[in-house]
């Protein structure tokens, strides 16, 4: 994986997930001003749509993240961090469609049902992204930074 896919990935989970989460609190925890107001907050409605458009960019990310990544670590049977990037790929599906779903289902007894299957999805998205993230790798797959690609010479 290359550095520019690797800040892709990482720009898209924060834009996506830290949009999702704001839209998520004025939705259901921010209090109206105004109380014949539609929002929550004043900044509802472009935070909904902030998420919307960049919600394709994460999709792109993932697609491109399975092209260099994910595939390349299956075949050559690399098992670090495997049961979180698994986590990760069994909840992308439904995060992804349920999103989806919920934007153009109108019947109000299917929207829920989309609603709480994106909110657990996405939320356990994030939490297998950030234990991903975070967790360690083997010191084989770690890169030294100082060290020089040719051998040292042998000094007394």
């Amino acid at each position: 994986m290359t550095k520019l896919e690797r800040y892709l990935h990482h720009l898209a989970n924060i834009l996506v997930g830290g949009t999702g989460l704001v839209y998520g609190w004025m939705l259901y925890f921010a209090t109206p001003s105004d109380e014949f107001s539609i929002w929550n907050h004043p900044w509802q409605g472009a935070f909904h749509d902030l998420h919307l458009l960049l919600a394709p960019v994460l999709v792109l990310a993932v697609g491109v993240l399975w092209q260099s990544h994910i595939k390349t670590r299956l075949r050559n049977g690399i098992v670090a961090r495997r049961r979180t990037g698994f986590g990760m790929l069994m909840t992308f599906l439904p995060m992804t469609f349920s999103g989806y779903l919920l934007q153009v289902t109108v019947e109000e007894q299917w929207r829920s049902i989309w609603l709480w299957i994106h909110l657990c999805s996405s939320a356990l998205w994030v939490l297998a992204y950030v234990i991903h993230w975070l967790a360690k790798r083997p010191k084989s797959q770690i890169k030294p930074i100082l060290r020089s690609e040719r051998p040292l010479p042998n000094l007394p």
